[in-house]
């Protein structure tokens, strides 16, 4: 692959060719070493977050999908404000930085809240708020900047970078803890100053997209909602928000891995290796892939891999070589639909209203997993572990049935 220097911010910077590849932008290439950074951060934090809450505050998996969905759902009511205000006032790279710095000094909340689960859940609320506020316009900047036929490879570049950061993390936080003799202060503070440097990073080396509007007040909300009268939007949005519903977060993956297999405190913050390391090989291939036969297919195909990985997870067969293959299939699932789902949604809205547009599938999509973090938990405390995740397992498989038979996005 050859990477652009070109300083132009035209998307023209991303479809010149060498050597028969085209091109990815340099500004989509700064993006994502801005993720890769933060991922370190953020992966510190929730590498321990779920042994710190459930083993050493003592919470039960109820309380914990209480938490995990809010850690999950925060982002869902500042999204589309977030896209908001990056097309209204077109400082799309400003927004994104307010809210990076936003989850950098939360980082420093965690350590301020001590053991209270309480003050907690509200550092962990204002951390997905800044995650909400950026991501939009992030992925809008990532949109603008390459052309609608390589964004499955951009996509595909900006999440390998990011994965880069999510495998480095939990590396990182095992590390702080085993020199600060199990200290997690020391991994949130850890966490804290490493953010810092990627919100620098931001502002240093990633360029805005300065596109002039002749109408600002048609940059609304009410417009941004208005695309869901558009029948191919509308149903990417529904469709994205009904498979998020049935899909069971990261935390509770390798808790039930944990449960299963009785893996030691020490090692629990290296399970997410084997999601981020299948991730970071397969982001950009299953990119150019979903270039070239089509995005949805590709989308679909990645929850398949995570019901057969809740399969492998809590079948009638155990074994090692099981729980590798599910935190394998955990990381096809990711780089088959974190970045392919943003590739697919962006040529379906108008440049002006890139960010908010991908926020409202975003939103659907945040929203619908903070209800299944809670109604998970829920499953888990009431039916015990194994029936919990088969259930999950079959009502994502019949979603995405019903997801293939409706082809919302086609090539």
């Amino acid at each position: 692959m050859y990477i652009a220097t070109s300083r132009s911010s035209d998307v023209a910077a991303g479809t010149e060719r060498k050597s028969g590849l085209r091109r990815v932008s340099a500004n989509v290439v700064a993006l994502g070493a801005v993720s890769l950074v933060t991922d370190i951060s953020s992966e510190m934090v929730t590498a321990v977050l779920p042994l710190y809450l459930v083993l050493g505050l003592g919470l039960n998996p109820l309380q914990f999908g209480l938490l995990d969905g809010l850690y999950a759902g925060a982002t869902a009511v500042v999204r589309v404000l977030g896209g908001h205000l990056a097309d209204r006032w077109r400082r799309l790279k400003a927004v994104a930085g307010f809210g990076y710095g936003l989850s950098a000094v939360c980082k420093l909340g965690l350590v301020a809240a001590g053991s209270s689960v309480a003050a907690i859940g509200v550092v962990l609320a204002a951390d997905r708020t800044g995650k909400g506020l950026r991501t939009a316009p992030r992925d809008a900047l990532i949109s603008l900047s390459s052309e609608p036929d390589t964004l499955g490879r951009s996509f595909g570049v900006h999440r390998a970078m990011d994965t880069v950061g999510a495998f480095l993390g939990p590396l990182v936080a095992m590390a702080v803890l085993a020199l600060s003799l199990g200290s997690y202060t020391s991994v949130f503070f850890t966490s804290f100053c490493i953010a810092a440097i990627a919100v620098m990073l931001l502002f240093l080396f990633v360029r805005d997209h300065k596109q002039e509007i002749a109408d600002r007040a048609a940059v609304s909300v009410r417009a941004a909602f208005g695309l869901l009268r558009e029948r191919g939007f509308r149903r990417v949005v529904v469709w994205a928000a009904l498979l998020g519903f049935v899909t069971l977060g990261d935390s509770f993956v390798y808790l039930v891995l944990q449960r299963r297999w009785d893996v030691a405190a020490t090692f629990f913050p290296l399970l997410p290796l084997g999601t981020a390391g299948v991730y970071l090989v397969l982001a950009v291939p299953l990119g150019k892939l979903a270039d070239r036969i089509g995005r949805w297919p590709v989308f679909l195909g990645g929850h398949v891999a995570l019901v057969a990985a809740l399969i492998a997870l809590c079948g009638p067969v155990s074994g090692f070589w099981l729980a590798a293959l599910a935190l394998g299939l955990h990381g096809v699932f990711y780089a088959a639909t974190d970045g392919v789902l943003m590739a697919a949604a962006g040529p379906l809205v108008p440049a002006d209203l890139r960010a908010t547009g991908l926020a409202v599938v975003q939103t659907g999509q945040a929203a619908a997993r903070m209800l299944s973090s809670v109604l998970f938990g829920l499953a888990w405390t009431l039916w015990d572990l194994q029936p919990a995740v088969l259930v999950a397992a079959g009502a994502l498989a019949v979603v995405a049935l019903g997801a293939a038979f409706a082809r919302p996005v086609r090539k």
